[in-house]
């Protein structure tokens, strides 16, 4: 297969849904002949910021020499964000063999291998051949079942814990904790942020379970300055350089001051200065699509532009808590443009119209057909524009600005 088609034929894995479980992936990596045993793994798992500090921890180790593999989830706008090494994306050659490799080797399986888990094994075996010496593993979704939990890592990461993805890890903070939880390898120490009471407990009684050493980081690290908005990512750098040093890997000081100023994690608070001859406001991307992440966002635009508002274009999948979203972002809003996602799980946008103005009647609230259309609105208010809801939409949002006919998440 060449490139356009091993997307194709990846994103046609999709109809398989999501079969939270290890047996598939372990056959999988055990087909390739995957081993693990040259590369350090830090395994990275929680609710929000998991990603920023996976970026964060890639970018001191890269800046100290060290030959690095990251691993994250979704990708914005195309699929091979998902995958890089020494900071580049897998290429599409490499992509397309090694996707090529896995349909040869899955084919007629039953059942048949997610999209998540055959990206899963595309990223380890690509880093096993590329002789990675750090591997950053973001989780996908939970932990204890997800497809990055077949290895045996060097330091646990637990990011900050709150509700999402209830109908897969269930319904209480304790329940969605001992999912995280699950990647406390025994013996393996953990880092992890500070968490709520029932999700602390958790954690706590996990790890004596593994005797498993554990640390909560409770300081920000104040330092160093940080590439990445909002003080939230102060506490997040601290939990970063923590796991490096759980973990053994030294890293020196002018490392962490170039890794962490440095850091790049587009779609969360970034800013994008559009110089088109269409419209010259100010945009703000960010992907808060739950309501700890939103209400962060809130804080973070607070911090920044202080008592100033938004036109906030907003599109949410309506198997997040719509309600909880909206509610926390409209306080920023001096008007919304609703906006479907492209994406089967979007909520319709009249449906979140008639949340809006339920919860602010008095807020101006439009319906666009489409992120370009919503864009080209609220450049007409000529206000700061905040494009928020879902990483789905951000990640649209950037092939517009980027001058691409679409994000590859719209094959999603």
């Amino acid at each position: 297969m060449n490139y356009t088609e091993a997307l194709s034929w990846i994103y046609g894995t999709q109809h398989h849904g999501i079969k939270p479980g290890l047996a598939a992936i372990r056959r999988l990596m055990g087909e390739l002949g995957f081993e693990g045993k040259a590369q350090r793994f830090i395994h990275v798992a929680g609710t929000n910021g998991k990603g920023s500090v996976c970026a964060m921890i890639d970018a001191v180790c890269r800046a100290e020499g060290l030959h690095t593999g990251l691993y994250t989830s979704p990708h914005l706008v195309t699929y091979r964000e998902r995958i890089r090494l020494d900071g580049a994306m897998i290429s599409e050659e490499q992509t397309a063999c090694g996707l090529t490799k896995i349909a040869r080797l899955v084919a007629g399986w039953e059942p048949h291998p997610t999209f998540f888990e055959i990206t899963t094994a595309l990223a380890l075996d690509f880093f096993e051949r590329q002789q990675a010496e750090i591997v950053v593993l973001e989780t996908g979704m939970g932990g204890r079942l997800d497809a990055t939990n077949v290895l045996d890592p060097i330091v646990s990461v637990i990011t900050a814990i709150d509700l999402d993805h209830q109908a897969w890890l269930g319904s209480t903070l304790g329940e969605i904790a001992h999912e995280k939880a699950g990647i406390i390898k025994p013996g393996v120490p953990v880092v992890s942020s500070p968490q709520k009471a029932e999700a602390a407990g958790v954690l706590v009684k996990t790890a004596a379970e593994k005797n498993a050493p554990l640390e909560f980081v409770t300081e920000p690290l104040v330092k160093f300055p940080v590439g990445l908005a909002g003080s939230h990512q102060k506490l997040n750098a601290a939990l970063a350089i923590a796991a490096l040093s759980t973990g053994g890997v030294t890293v020196s000081e002018s490392a962490i001051r170039k890794g962490l100023r440095e850091v790049d994690w587009p779609g969360r608070f970034q800013l994008i200065n559009n110089r088109s001859s269409s419209f010259k406001n100010l945009i703000i991307l960010d992907g808060a699509h739950n309501e700890a992440a939103a209400n962060r966002l809130v804080l973070t635009w607070r911090e920044v532009f202080g008592v100033e508002k938004a036109t906030l274009i907003l599109g949410v999948l309506k198997d997040k808590d719509v309600t909880a979203v909206c509610r926390a972002l409209l306080p920023i809003a001096s008007a919304c443009i609703v906006t479907p996602v492209r994406s089967e799980r979007s909520s319709k946008a009249e449906e979140l119209q008639a949340i809006i103005r339920e919860l602010a009647p008095g807020l101006d609230c439009q319906v666009a057909g489409g992120i370009s259309q919503a864009v080209g609105m609220a450049a007409l208010r000529g206000e700061k524009i905040l494009v928020a809801g879902s990483l789905f939409l951000v990640g649209e949002a950037l092939g517009v600005f980027e001058g691409r006919s679409g994000s590859e998440m719209s094959l999603q």
